[in-house]
Order: structure tokens, then sequence, then C-alpha cells
């Protein structure tokens, strides 16, 4: 059998990339970290078969997803710094997916810091990607990074409730225009936005975030662990628990 042609054979790889890297994010919402794992690499492998940096870097960003869920922070570091290292090149030469994914590999760094509580390189990494976003600008989603300043905003939000700062947090979130942003990130916002409502104990606050994040993604907040263990904090602050309290810890199993 012969073999397809050697620009045939890169856009098969490319596709291919893509189907791993999309196989990637699902299978870590699903909860199946090792299998999401073995997707990623295969998808940074398939791209570079292709010849593609900028499919190599957009394979590095669903991994780092995993490593975060896994916990694994020195390798979400690792990952998110090498491929946006190999970035720079097609950044500086304006390309505008490369700034995207070199802002949202920034913005898992930042994540990563904030969870083993260096608040320090957070701000830094969270500056850096401030400063790209503005690049960018709003309205794109190049390699599901949906990067921008308003996702630097909602990851701002993210961490500085990492970092124990709600204050910030809330004054953050307050200012964000989500309008741009994905249901699964709007949603996420709000439940960030509970948590930094329940670091300073206002149940009821913390309560109608979440109750807005459920009739943002209903799925996603229902069986997202998060959610479960801070519904499970709010009923432990009242002696006696809101109906609507009650309610949602029904649906979430808390």
């Amino acid at each position: 059998m012969r073999s397809a042609p050697a620009e045939r054979q890169a856009e098969l790889f490319e596709l291919l990339a893509v189907t791993y890297q999309a196989c990637s994010a699902s299978l870590a919402k699903l909860g199946e970290p090792d299998a999401a794992w073995i997707a990623a690499d295969r998808a940074i492998g398939a791209a570079e078969r292709a010849g593609s940096p900028l499919l190599m870097a957009a394979g590095a960003f669903p991994l780092g997803f995993v490593f975060l869920g896994a916990r694994h922070f020195d390798q979400v570091e690792e990952t998110a710094r090498t491929a946006a290292e190999a970035l720079w090149f097609p950044t500086d030469q304006g390309s505008v997916e490369a700034m995207s994914l070199w802002g949202g590999l920034t913005l898992q760094r930042a994540v990563a810091a904030s969870r083993i509580n260096q608040a320090d390189m957070t701000y830094e990494h969270l500056s850096r990607a401030r400063e790209m976003a503005a690049r960018v600008g709003e309205g794109r989603n190049d390699y599901n990074t949906e990067f921008g300043p308003a996702n630097v905003a909602l990851h701002e939000v993210a961490v500085a409730v990492e970092v124990g700062d709600a204050g910030h947090a809330l004054r953050v979130g307050a200012a964000v225009d989500t309008s741009t942003l994905s249901a699964e990130r709007r949603a996420r916002l709000a439940i960030d936005l509970a948590r930094a409502h329940a670091q300073r104990r206002q149940v009821d606050e913390a309560v109608t975030q979440l109750l807005e994040a459920e009739s943002i993604t209903p799925e996603q907040v229902r069986n997202h662990r998060i959610v479960r263990q801070l519904t499970s904090d709010l009923l432990s602050m009242q002696d006696q628990a809101s109906t609507e309290l009650r309610e949602l810890a029904e649906r979430v199993g808390a």
C-alpha cells in the first residue's frame, strides 16, 4: 500500500492531535485522569509528527489540567513553562493563536503556584498573563483556551481564593464581564465567589453564588467535588440551615 504524501500525512497527524486533545479534555472532566493523561501525551506526539509547534503547545494545555487535578503541581509548572517558552518566537511574530496558548499556559502556572501558597509567584504569572490578554482581546477561543482579559480576571478570582485573599477575589469578581466566556467558565467563577464568601462566613451570599452556578451548568455543579465539600462546610456554619442550603446539599450529595 502506498503511503500518503508528506503534506497529507502532516494534515492527518494534525487531525489526530486535535482529536486526542478533545478526548483528553473530556476524560479529565469525567474524572479519568490516567486516560486523560495518555490522550494528552498522544496529542503531543501526533503534533510533533505533524511538525506543528502550536499543536504541541495545545497538547500541553489539557495535560496541565490533568496534572492540576492530580495535584502534581511541579509537573504543571514544568509542562506549562516548557510549552510556553517554545511559543516565544511565534508570539513575537504576532501570532494571536500563540499568544492565547502562551496566556493559557501561564494561567495554569499561576494556579499551580497558588495551590502551594506561592502568592508572589502566583501574582507575577497573573500580571504577565494580563499583559498578554490585552494584546489578544476578548471574544477568542484559540485551542479552547478562552484566553482574554475576562478569563484572566476569572483566574485572578480563583487564585485569590486559593491564597486566602477573599476580599480581593470578591472585588475582582464583582467587576469582571463574563459575557464572552463559556457557561462552564461562568459557573466556575460563581463557585469561586462562593468559596470567597465562605472564607468570610457569609453563608447566604455563598449559597446565592452556588445556586447561580447551578442554574448555569447543573450537571457540573452537582457532580463537583469542591461544591460538595463547600456545601458541607456551609452547613456546619449555621445552627439552622436555610431551606435553599438544605435542598442544595441534597442535590449535590453533601
